[in-house]
């Protein structure tokens, strides 16, 4: 599998992340202490979505590995999780579902650097940024929820 394929994987998966944008909903919600300005987050996440598919691609090429199904499985399952969190929060305005969706994709994120270790540990550092921007997120996300728990609409 080429480069390519990781990178067409994880541009669908931005892509499904993509349809579901911030809105007045959004606009409306108190923010959490160190909230960056929203411009801030397409090219961060640009970024991150090609090493995402960097990393997978380095594994991925030492295939003979008898790890590489289960740290692509996780590859897998955290990429599905990170699609999962826009629908949840914007999609559905519900940050309280999307706060256990980002928990649980830290540790997959987590998990899955820690499967790239002993296959490829440049692909394991590529997800350390990742790892922490994801930490950031949930942070940004609990605060969201937390200060927003009556906020528009009833946040749950």
């Amino acid at each position: 599998m080429p480069l390519g394929a990781f990178l067409l994987l994880v541009a669908a998966a931005a892509a499904t992340g993509a349809r579901f944008t911030p809105g007045p909903w959004y606009e409306a919600l108190d923010r959490p202490p160190l909230a960056p300005p929203d411009w801030i987050f397409g090219p961060v996440w640009t970024a991150l979505y090609v090493a995402i598919a960097v990393a997978a691609f380095l594994v991925w090429r030492r295939r003979s590995e008898h790890r590489i199904g289960l740290a692509l499985g996780l590859w897998t399952t955290q990429l599905g999780l990170n699609a999962l969190w826009s629908y949840l929060f914007f999609g559905l305005e519900r940050p309280g579902l999307a706060l256990v969706d980002i928990l649980v994709l830290l540790a997959a994120v987590l998990a899955t650097a820690a499967a790239f270790r002993p296959i490829s540990r440049p692909a394991a550092i590529l997800f350390v940024p990742y790892a922490a921007w994801v930490g950031f997120a949930t942070y940004l996300n609990a605060g969201f929820w937390w200060l927003n728990r009556g906020g528009p609409g009833g946040v749950p």
